[in-house]
């Protein structure tokens, strides 16, 4: 295996020191240094701890009419994404609204047949549906022309979004912590995240006009933070301090049972443990359950499972999501079977960028393929599949220090007749364009990569914590390593280390994983090698982490190896 640099993050020694002094172990301590946490202040999960809704810029003003909205009695329409983001956001708003005494409702658009967005066509269906205010979540900050239709028509708009903003925004009432001018202190909201601000600011207003009295009561908002978590975590935004304490919230409520049936029923669909929920379950189990809808289908199966009053309804809809995540799983390896058969072992080593295409490929699956080939070969990769009307979408995904939309905005540029849209952001974008363009996609895609970045972008680095002594490679550290909120941006600790080889054996139908015994300093460990197809050399260089086997009722340690070479 082709060898790749191991580098050990830097540690803060002040913020180590500070930290210990304040009662955090020292392993935690040093941890937590390395990933710019200062003081042990920054490590609590209090929601009093949350920036305040009134530094983001226009959520004032979108509660203010939201809440003659509930107080008249008008018809508010959700346009959601259709994607876990988008299903969490849409199922937040409808029943913060809701138990506000709103009259809501919500409609998701079909990924094949209306694109993304809210466009025209979306602004005449909410107007077909009696909509009075159309309330966007997790998308409408490029909605230009679908808000400007909805105006004709009489409808207000408040654009609620965390995608960054183009040259133009709608005009309309817009909450979005990247858009221009806006002082918000994280960036890294998810699209379930903005809207759970701007109900915190509805309920506020709504407090202050008097208006829960009587019978109707004021929400307990912090009930919506086991999908607020759900969503962020699967839409894999940077976990500042801010979106820790979401996540660390809504992961409290579902260890707790205090989950809605939804989340509860996707649990069960995905053979996890709630009362153990982490950070992982949501993004490789319940996540792409709910995607796979999106991918596949229609979203609004995904959004009436998380929606779904009782275990029963919300059962049979976590079941449905469940056979569509197998067949996207299906799907997914037979389109990379393909393109794997299209490719040599290893690509020439002045190759910068990979692109794939074939006319049976399905448009709902190409980002997972694109980030599966971005793993095998390490270069920034777009997979195209048809959309009809002589165009094709592609899903791409880039490397760390490639700026993925800013590549394809000068693409763009440069071949103003080749792409019709895009959009993303610096790991993800994705586009439509014409079908016979794409040889020269390719070219200027290869071209602009190579001006963009040198070769060393295609030199795998693995950002450790270093080595970890023998007396913390125990199942006890283990474990307390499994206790914070670890994420994209806060990532989990891995650690670089020397070991010899005592045994080992091959696993699974095809032998391509290794269970190895690994010794250091007097002691053993188990280890387990993925899609590792060669035999292990006496003594091994790794970089593993360790985690918490459970086996049969019981728990021990074992060492995950993420990357190896021979020592």
């Amino acid at each position: 295996m082709p060898h790749a640099k191991v580098i050990t993050r830097p540690v803060n020694p002040q913020a180590r020191a500070a930290l210990e002094q304040a009662g955090t172990s020292p392993l935690l301590a040093r941890l937590f240094a390395a990933r710019n946490v200062l003081s042990a202040d920054e490590l609590g999960d209090s929601l009093s701890a949350l920036l305040p809704h009134g530094q983001l810029k226009g959520c004032a003003e979108a509660a203010q009419r939201l809440a003659d909205a509930v107080q008249n009695h008008e018809n508010i329409l959700i346009i959601a994404d259709y994607d876990a983001d988008g299903a969490t956001a849409c199922t937040v708003a409808l029943k913060g609204l809701r138990g506000m005494g709103a009259a809501a409702d919500f409609f998701v658009p079909n990924r094949f047949e209306h694109g993304y967005g809210l466009t025209p066509e979306l602004a005449d269906i909410a107007r077909t549906r009696g909509a009075q205010l159309i309330l966007t979540v997790d998308n409408g900050i490029s909605s230009r022309e679908g808000v400007a239709r909805a105006r004709e028509l009489g409808m207000d708009v408040v654009v609620t979004d965390h995608h960054v903003a183009g040259r133009y925004v709608p005009d309309c009432i817009i909450v979005n912590p990247n858009q221009q001018g806006c002082a918000f202190p994280s960036k890294n909201l998810a699209g379930v995240g903005v809207i759970f601000y701007v109900l915190t600011a509805l309920r506020a207003e709504l407090r202050g006009r008097g208006h829960f009295s009587g019978s109707l009561r004021e929400p307990n908002l912090a009930e919506l933070l086991d999908l607020v978590a759900l969503g962020t975590v699967a839409d894999v935004v940077p976990l500042d301090r801010n979106n820790r304490i979401l996540v660390s919230q809504g992961l409290k409520r579902m260890r707790a049972g205090k989950m809605c049936c939804g989340i509860k029923a996707l649990f069960e669909a995905a053979r996890r443990d709630p009362r153990k929920a982490q950070p992982f379950d949501m993004g490789f189990g319940l996540g792409p359950r709910l995607n796979a809808a999106g991918r596949l289908d229609d979203m609004t199966v995904g959004i009436a499972c998380l929606l779904a009053e009782n275990d029963e309804t919300a059962q049979q809809l976590a079941a449905k999501l469940n056979s569509l995540n197998q067949a996207r799983q299906e799907i997914e390896q037979g389109m990379l079977a393909d393109v794997l058969a299209d490719f040599p072992a290893a690509l020439p080593a002045e190759q910068m960028t990979l692109c794939a295409y074939r006319a049976d490929f399905h448009q709902g699956v190409t980002g997972i393929v694109a980030g599966r080939l971005k793993e095998r070969f390490y270069r920034p990769t777009f997979v195209f599949a048809p959309a009809g009307g002589g165009e094709v979408r592609g899903s791409g995904r880039s490397l760390a220090g490639l700026h993925l939309r800013d590549v394809v905005d000068t693409i763009a540029k440069r071949c103003p007749d080749l792409i019709s849209r895009f959009g993303g952001h610096a790991m993800a974008a994705g586009l439509s364009m014409r079908e016979d363009g794409l040889a020269e996609f390719e070219r200027a895609f290869e071209q602009v990569v190579r001006e963009t970045a040198d070769e060393s972008l295609l030199a795998q680095t693995y950002l450790t914590d270093g080595s970890l002594d023998a007396a913390d490679l125990t199942l006890p550290c283990a474990r307390e390593l499994a206790q914070p909120v670890w994420g994209q941006g806060f990532p989990p600790p891995s650690f670089a280390d020397e070991f010899g080889v005592s045994r080992q054996q091959r696993l699974g139908g095809d032998k391509q994983h290794v269970k190895a015994w690994l010794h250091k300093d007097g002691g053993e460990y188990e280890a387990m090698f993925w899609r590792c197809e060669t035999d292990l050399p006496a003594r091994v260089r790794v970089v593993y982490r360790p985690t918490v086997n459970e086996w049969r009722g019981n728990e021990e340690l074992q060492l995950y190896a993420e990357y190896w070479e021979a020592a």
